[in-house]
């Protein structure tokens, strides 16, 4: 039997913990926080996402940063495994819209309950407020962690579960990207993603609040990064929402070296041309009325004044004064709602970072360092990332369980 410190004791780190306990291994696993699963607590919304319902493709497909590396650690360890794994510790789950799981409480806690019950039925040694400040190394081995005041606490394996540096409140502040370095790992960039976006239009402040559904949101950068439908919200710094949430998991890179041009299709399901005709036929309506008093039944009456402003038609104009080439300029405003990005949020407004320990130094069927023998590292430590709809969790769970079923 040998000896697993676990560093963090969040989603990645409790599941590791619980199958190298299921294996015969002595386990204890390092919190610097007062309470396992701080992180976890607040996913969903507080009601945690656990995994999505989706096939394998779709798993893949969701993973927007070294999807092949996780070949191994997916087919090792599925969406359905998980599952199982929750019922079988008598968690009932249910699927949503978008094949997002939920635990049917609609609770975290329940999640996080489930597995404190089974750590303690497998003895794992849970050590709360204790940081971690450092690996030991030695010849190429692990042999063990550093904890405040230098003390050295011996282990066989070390696994890495610290996160990355979204919601530094709960505890997530880079440590791990920090002990990688310290023993020679590369740390690819790292960035906030699944965030909101920073726009330099002052407009999306006038319009705090308003959500668009089944919208179309494009980004360019000298080519299109970014092109979906879906539903956003303008804020006071520029828009949120799901769509603009996945988006800014494409963009990270770009981002950085300049301004991005997004455009927002107010009415995806019409043709430019159809949408003339629709325009055509509101004007014939109101032909004797004022621009600004004939649009209302195209927009939410938040956006009207906007659009008019966008427009660059004069609002008191009479609709039958309007010109063919002002309304098929309208007509091209309201397909491609001109907005500049200028910076995405920061890490406490993130879901997960992006970037992390480079997966080309990681065994992938184990998740074991391929420079220090018996270090390894899961979860958003490492530089993997999905998109929302519980596919970066069901990350954390299958590269937990690839660790902590192979150590040796």
């Amino acid at each position: 039997m040998s000896k697993v410190v676990i560093v963090g004791g969040g989603a990645a780190g409790m599941f590791a913990a619980i199958f190298a306990a299921r294996n015969g291994h002595e386990v204890h696993i390092y919190e610097k926080n007062e309470k396992l699963g701080k992180k976890l607590f607040i996913t969903g919304k507080g009601r945690c996402n656990i995994t999505n319902g989706c096939d394998m493709e779709g798993l893949f497909d969701s993973v927007t940063s070294n999807s092949k590396f996780l070949y191994s650690a997916f087919y090792g360890y599925n969406n359905n495994d998980v599952i199982d794994f929750f019922e079988s510790l008598g968690l009932a789950t249910k699927i949503e819209r978008g094949d997002r799981v939920f635990p049917v409480s609609d609770h975290s806690s329940d999640v996080i309950g489930v597995m404190k019950r089974e750590l303690n039925r497998l003895g794992v040694k849970i050590h709360l407020s204790e940081e971690v400040k450092g690996l030991k190394t030695e010849d190429g081995f692990v042999k063990g962690v550093f904890l405040k005041g230098n003390q050295l606490e011996t282990g066989d394996s070390v696994i890495v579960a610290t996160g990355g540096l979204t919601y530094p409140s709960t505890g997530s502040t880079g440590d791990g990207f920090m002990f990688a370095k310290s023993v020679g790992h590369t740390i690819s960039d790292l960035s906030p993603s699944l965030v909101p976006l920073i726009t330099k239009e002052k407009f999306p402040r006038d319009l705090q609040g308003l959500s668009l559904r089944n919208v179309k949101v494009s980004i360019y950068h000298k080519k299109c990064l970014f092109e979906d439908f879906g539903e956003m919200m303008f804020t006071h710094y520029g828009l949120t929402g799901p769509l603009i949430i996945s988006a800014s998991s494409y963009i990270t890179k770009e981002i950085k070296e300049e301004n991005l041009s997004l455009f927002i299709d107010l009415k995806p399901a019409l043709s430019e041309e159809k949408l003339d005709q629709r325009v055509l036929r509101d004007f014939q309506k109101n032909v004797n009325k004022q621009f600004k008093n004939s649009i209302s039944e195209l927009f939410p009456s938040k956006l009207i004044p906007i659009m008019i402003k966008l427009s660059g038609i004069d609002p008191d104009k009479k609709v039958n004064e309007i010109s063919k080439e002002e309304r098929l300029g309208f007509v091209k405003r309201i397909k491609a709602l001109p907005l500049t990005i200028v910076g995405l949020k920061d890490y406490k407004d993130a879901i997960i970072t992006k970037g992390g320990v480079t997966v080309k130094e990681i065994q992938p069927s184990t998740m074991e360092s391929k420079k220090i023998k018996g270090l390894y590292f899961i979860g958003e430590v490492l530089d993997l990332d999905a998109l929302t709809g519980g596919f970066n969790l069901q990350i954390a769970w299958s590269t937990a369980y690839a660790a902590g079923s192979n150590i040796m």
